[in-house]
């Protein structure tokens, strides 16, 4: 039996004012591609935050490759790419220099920077300062400097946010090839449609807790998506 690349067991982890997450229990498998979906609040960031280790459980348990992620060597680090929330860039740095220091970052050879460039379409922005790029192309950075090491686990939260139609394929088209080379990728997204089109299986958040699962290949899977969480809101109020 194939160990997950990475896997939540029984996590709980609550803020304050009780928003978080709450005993959730996911597997993420090398070469599978993995759509979290849910509404605004349901805890989606703070699942992936808690994956990445920048958010400790109030209870249960990470593990990368079956090992406790406090134990986790620091080359472990260096083969995960992620975007949370928004991409990272040094805004006055070029979109090169940008790429380099991630590069260096994560251990990979410096000549990962050119080819990422060319198959994300960057080289007309390549030496302009990151703060004088669009919305747009900073997302599009950012996912760049995510892909660019061949990463083993990838954790993308709204990817899609801001990118063109354009933009849009080259992500669809790079996830495949890194789920296709035994990566284990995790995309959350408010677009059900899109999802579909690369998600092995997608995974329903709502309320902080994982609710069920649906198939990508469904009809009207934004309607089941609606009567999913309905259903589930109408329960937990009975």
């Amino acid at each position: 039996m194939t160990t997950p690349r990475v896997a939540l067991r029984d996590v709980t982890r609550q803020f304050g004012d009780g928003a978080g997450i709450r005993d959730v229990t996911m597997e993420l498998a090398p070469g599978e591609i993995v759509a979290l979906v849910g509404l605004n609040g349901a805890g989606k960031t703070t699942l992936m935050r808690v994956l990445l280790g920048m958010l400790a459980p109030t209870s249960g348990s990470v593990e990368f490759d079956g090992v406790p992620i406090d134990r986790v060597p620091r080359s472990t680090w260096a083969s995960v790419g992620h975007l949370v929330e928004y991409p990272l860039t040094y805004g006055e740095l070029t979109a090169r220099q940008n790429l380099a220091l991630s590069a260096r970052l994560h251990w990979a050879r410096a000549d990962v920077v050119d080819k990422a460039i060319t198959a994300f379409n960057l080289s007309h922005y390549a030496d302009k300062r990151a703060r004088r790029l669009s919305l747009g192309n900073r997302q599009r950075l950012g996912l760049t400097a995510a892909l660019q090491h061949d990463p083993n686990l990838v954790i993308l939260d709204e990817p899609t946010n801001s990118l063109d139609p354009a933009g849009v394929i080259l992500l669809r088209d790079a996830l495949r090839r890194s789920a296709s080379d035994g990566a284990a990728v995790l995309v959350s997204s408010h677009h059900l449609d899109e999802v579909a089109r690369i998600a092995d299986r997608i995974e329903v958040l709502n309320a902080g807790r994982l609710i069920g699962r649906l198939d990508p290949g469904v009809s009207e899977l934004e309607r089941v998506f609606f009567e999913a969480v309905l259903a589930d809101d109408e329960g937990q109020h009975r």
